[in-house]
């Protein structure tokens, strides 16, 4: 075995993962045989019984690598965590499709030694840095990895948002809402709402109309250099059902308000995946979207 190049490995893993300490502890083994020094996200693995006496992970910047245990919202949650897009994630599958995970549990004792030794690569993914202004108030600033999504509230009414790219104007979109994705995000929501798929590394943003009223509103991809201003322009009515919600990567919820300004951009620096060398993005639209098979097989 050779030497290791991550030796202080930060651990966090899903709250609500079924059989969590059997996953947490898997891991840890393997660990403490390599002889890495391990933090662990006490909050989440109060109930492992072998992290209770592990160092805390107070923070990010004492670590050089952090593995994470679950599923694609897990690693989405962690990006958002991290202080510093420098620090590498390598993600463990389990239990559910995994889009964006590296590993499954049943490939860890013999992958993740190898990878912690320097047989890895480095696969870099751009990451939308979020503001939503009120005036000149800052409601919420914040980074996704998938996508913002500007949307209508609980009931189906259309929404107007007045959307700007280096502050020329492009288009008022008229419709459910917007999706404001990464080449990462492609696959998720985007793709759903008929996005279209971008290779994961390029520096690129999509913006995605959701059900627009207009047929000639359609997807477009522009470069990562721009920023996008989406101005609500929604009206309220009587039965204040006209509600604009901002969400990012699904997990962070924001309502807003007519006038309300939501800025994206691409951010400067990136999100680093450790991976395995001879994974490639096509493999993994094959093998986890089953990409191009006929309805005969």
């Amino acid at each position: 075995m050779g030497k290791l190049v991550y030796s202080r490995i930060g651990l966090t893993v899903k709250s609500g993962l079924s059989h969590k300490d059997e996953a947490v502890e898997r891991v840890l083994n393997i660990l403490k045989v390599l002889g890495a020094r391990v933090c662990v996200d006490a909050q989440r693995m109060t109930d492992v019984p072998m992290a209770k006496h592990l160092e805390r992970l107070e923070g990010y910047r004492s670590i050089d690598l952090l593995v994470v245990i679950g599923g694609d919202g897990t690693i989405l949650r962690a990006v958002r965590d991290l202080e510093d897009f420098s620090i590498p994630i390598l993600s463990v599958n389990w239990g559910t499709v995994g889009f964006l995970s590296e590993l499954n549990l049943s490939e860890v004792e013999h992958l993740i030694p190898s990878l912690l030794t320097g047989e890895g690569v480095l696969e870099e993914r751009g990451v939308l840095h979020v503001v939503a202004k009120r005036g000149k108030e800052v409601l919420i600033s914040g980074y996704a990895l998938n996508e913002a999504v500007l949307a209508q509230g609980t009931i189906a009414r259309l929404v107007s948002l007045k959307t700007c790219i280096n502050g020329e104007d492009l288009a008022t979109f008229t419709a459910d809402g917007l999706i404001l994705s990464t080449p990462t995000g492609s696959t998720a929501y985007s793709l759903a709402a008929g996005g279209p798929v971008v290779y994961p590394t390029l520096k690129a943003m999509i913006l995605t109309p959701i059900n627009p009223y207009s047929f000639s509103q359609k997807p477009i991809v522009i470069p990562g250099e721009a920023v996008v201003d989406v101005e609500v322009l929604t009206k309220e009515n009587k039965f204040r059902d006209t509600e604009v919600v901002l969400t990012l990567d699904g997990q962070v919820y924001l309502p807003l308000q007519r006038g309300d300004h939501v800025a994206v951009h691409v951010n400067s620096k990136t999100v680093k995946f450790l991976r395995r060398k001879q994974d490639t993005f096509f493999h993994t639209l094959r093998d986890k979207l089953k990409w191009g098979e006929s309805a005969e097989n």
